[in-house]
């Protein structure tokens, strides 16, 4: 850990203010969300933090000073159970245990140190929440869980395109991270295109020992090179050749479950509707939309036949 004055880039008889602006400063710049690609930043997050933690508290600025804790606020005991000339080496940092032997409740206080402030700016309700009840000062609780007070990592944001077969039979898609993981994601029965997926812990890891992040995954409805989406209902066009148009037919026709074969009625004209119902996009009370099957008549090429007969009717 370096000198916590040249990781804030202030002098050693800096003004409490100015300590407090530069690791603001910092602090801002280098924070996660704001660096999501640039796993360096981080680094210099939690080394501003530490850096903060020692000279942001009056007590632990006159400790460090004196050479009694190092950088990272551990003592530097001259003999054991003292620190620097016979005096106390937790001068400043308590540590109480409530409900007796075996409790599971600790709390850290230091005296002048502002945190709660500092990372309300930075974290906002996140942070507040999580340090709710701490009181004047600073005051990190650790109640038998992981990170305690510290606030969580934050959450980390990607989209993913799936297909609407995907998205009809609800499927498990695999998400990939900026970081090389890829995490099976299970659809809802029901998701809308633009939708964000919640994927508890899953998000970046904590530089300084709080909850890891969530995972924020926006489903994307890609382009089908077959169906066109209104709503949850889905339209496909359907070619029909011209004699089955003209005296009606059963043709297949391809669905996002599969092939099914529907009625083209006699005197079929292109651009209309064939209705398959239950076959569309997943209803958010249960169901499905339909599919609309629209009929393209398509006709032969080169024949003769047909060729004379219009001619003939042309007259």
């Amino acid at each position: 850990m370096r000198d916590p004055y040249d990781v804030l880039g202030v002098s050693k008889t800096a003004a409490h203010k100015d300590i407090k602006s530069a690791f603001r400063k910092l602090a801002k710049k280098f924070h996660p969300d704001q660096n999501p690609d640039d796993p360096k930043a981080k680094e210099r997050f939690s080394e501003a933090n530490q850096a903060y933690e020692i000279l942001g508290d009056e007590e632990k600025r006159k400790a460090f000073d004196r050479g009694e804790i190092d950088a990272t606020g551990k003592p530097r005991f001259q003999e054991f159970g003292a620190g620097a000339g016979g005096g106390d080496p937790f001068a400043g940092f308590r540590r109480q245990q409530r409900g007796g032997p075996g409790a599971s409740h600790f709390e850290f206080r230091t005296s002048g140190f502002d945190a709660n402030d500092i990372f309300g700016e930075i974290f906002g309700d996140a942070f507040q929440q999580g340090a709710a009840g701490a009181g004047q000062g600073s005051r990190f609780r650790q109640q038998g869980g992981r990170g305690g007070g510290m606030p969580p990592a934050p959450d980390l944001n990607v989209a993913m395109d799936v297909s609407l077969e995907d998205v009809v039979s609800a499927a498990k898609v695999a998400a990939q991270f900026p970081d090389g993981r890829k995490i099976a994601v299970k659809l809802p029965a029901y998701v809308e295109d633009g939708q964000t997926i919640r994927l508890k812990g899953q998000g970046a890891q904590s530089p300084f020992g709080g909850e890891p992040g969530d995972a924020l995954v926006k489903i994307r409805f890609a382009p089908h090179p077959r169906y066109r989406v209104e709503g949850r209902d889905l339209r496909v066009d359907l070619p029909v050749d011209l004699a089955d148009a003209v005296l009606g037919a059963k043709v297949a026709v391809e669905t996002p479950t599969g092939k099914v074969a529907v009625s083209v009625p006699a005197w079929s004209s292109s651009g209309r509707a064939l209705r398959l119902k239950g076959r569309g996009l997943p209803l958010k009370g249960g169901g499905h939309g339909d599919l609309y099957a629209e009929v393209q008549v398509t006709l032969p090429k080169d024949d003769a036949e047909l060729e004379a007969l219009m001619k003939k009717r042309r007259g």
